[in-house]
């Protein structure tokens, strides 16, 4: 009975191909415009690390003297990121800091590179689980020793040696030689989470979270050594006796991340985080001992608002624009179901039910949902290869996976089906003496 269902809607539907056409069109374009959108916003609003997020934390302290107990600021100053760090009252603990460095490679004719640097420590690669094409991270040993060592990102590889295994080989960073220890293998979070601060100020412009990631990573004692000076800070309190030397300036610029197994860990670290803020307020280090936080990591983009807000309002307005087409295609499903009611009556007449009615016509309403995802789909596929065209940093992230495409006929059937729903509930109300007198 369901074959002949779909035989007899497969006829309906070649009867007025202008109208089927229309109808699929419609869908065809919400589903393109809302799927389009909703791609973008997923991989914009996505989990960086899934399966580790839950265990990362942020740690803040509230270290300004000018300080008016509010929000902490975003990273902390060296020695309470230093004194943090070292306590290793976390099960893994990493420091970030960002700089710009020159980069030379004695054994290439390149000439010399400016490139970004983060400056780290070795737990970085285990807690965010960065990938190694060759090599691997240094040790905390490397850390306490002040090892020139560096990690190199695989784009600097390809540029310098070919792709190759540059393992041992020595790159110079400003006027030092360090040797690689290791090469990732391509690796890009979206968003470049361990470099979120401040994004709840930046006027709803957060695309540089979704930059590439950084081509040189080094160990941050060592990176003091080899690239003094170069260092930004986030923000300070008072002017920096030598700008770029940090360390002893009134400036944050250090960020904190922290591994945490299981709620308790996360309740100690938390009263860890207020004895130590006590502790500095009672040597008059800082003013506000009680202004504490320790945000997980899908806390801490929420609070830093990493979602462009402009895509947040194309995700709205494109549904918005898919419910126009459905209350578009309801219109012209009822009026193909009207046009055809003098057949449904003798239909009626003849001992079909109500029932079959109305899967009948739900029928026709799932074959038009069908073709329309088909045409959606393409639609997807081109409006999120313009998105890659665009000049923004996550541009070239915008592609289509298996869970968005099976999202997308899933959501056109389902489409389909409501807009059939009530034109298919009308037609199994027809009378049937009334519509045989226009027989």
């Amino acid at each position: 009975m369901l074959s002949y269902y779909f035989q007899v809607a497969l006829h309906n539907t070649r009867r007025n191909k202008a109208l089927t056409m229309l109808m699929i069109l419609a869908i065809a374009v919400g589903i393109g415009a809302s799927m389009t959108t909703l791609t973008v916003m997923q991989l914009l609003s996505g989990d960086p690390l899934p399966g580790r997020s839950q265990h990362l934390y942020y740690p803040q302290v509230d270290v300004s003297p000018k300080s008016k107990g509010r929000e902490p600021l975003d990273v902390l100053d060296y020695r309470t990121a230093m004194d943090l760090w070292s306590a290793r009252q976390a099960d893994q603990q990493t420091l970030v800091a960002n700089s710009q460095v020159k980069l030379r490679a004695p054994d290439t004719a390149l000439p010399p590179l400016m490139l970004a640097m983060t400056s780290t420590t070795a737990d970085f690669f285990s807690m965010f689980n960065v990938p190694f094409k060759y090599g691997k991270g240094w040790s905390q040993a490397d850390d306490a020793a002040r090892a020139r060592v560096a990690v190199i990102s695989a784009s600097l590889n390809d540029k310098l040696f070919g792709g190759g295994d540059s393992v041992g080989r020595v790159i110079r960073l400003g006027d030092a030689d360090v040797r690689i220890a290791g090469v990732l293998a391509p690796w890009r979070p979206f968003p470049l989470f361990y470099q979120v601060r401040g994004g709840r100020f930046a006027n709803g412009d957060t695309s540089g979270f979704y930059g590439k990631t950084e081509d040189v990573f080094t160990p941050f004692s060592t990176s003091l050594d080899v690239n003094p000076g170069n260092f930004q800070p986030f923000t300070c309190w008072a002017s920096p006796e030598q700008p770029g030397h940090l360390e002893q300036a009134p400036c944050v610029w250090v960020a904190l991340w922290v591994r945490l197994d299981s709620p308790a860990k996360v309740a100690a670290y938390r009263h860890f985080l207020q004895n130590y803020a006590t502790q500095q307020k009672a040597q008059g280090r800082i003013k506000h001992a009680d202004n504490t936080r320790l945000r997980s990591l899908m806390q801490w983009l929420d609070f830093n608002r990493v979602v462009p807000s402009d895509t947040k309002l194309q995700t709205a307005l494109a549904f918005a624009f898919l419910a126009i087409c459905l209350t578009n295609v309801l219109s012209l499903l009822s009026a193909k179901f009207l046009r055809h009611s003098a057949e449904t009556g003798l239909r009626r007449a003849l001992g079909a039910t109500r029932g079959s009615v109305f899967a009948q016509c739900m029928a026709e309403s799932a074959i038009i949902g069908v073709l329309g995802g088909a045409m959606g789909l393409l639609l997807t596929l081109l409006g999120l290869s313009l998105v890659r065209r665009q000049p923004v940093p996550y541009a070239d992230g915008a592609y289509l996976d298996l869970t968005m495409f099976l999202w997308t006929f899933a959501l056109s059937l389902l489409v389909s089906l409501l807009a059939g729903m009530l034109p298919a509930l009308r037609a199994t109300l027809i009378q049937p003496a009334t519509q045989l007198k226009t027989l």
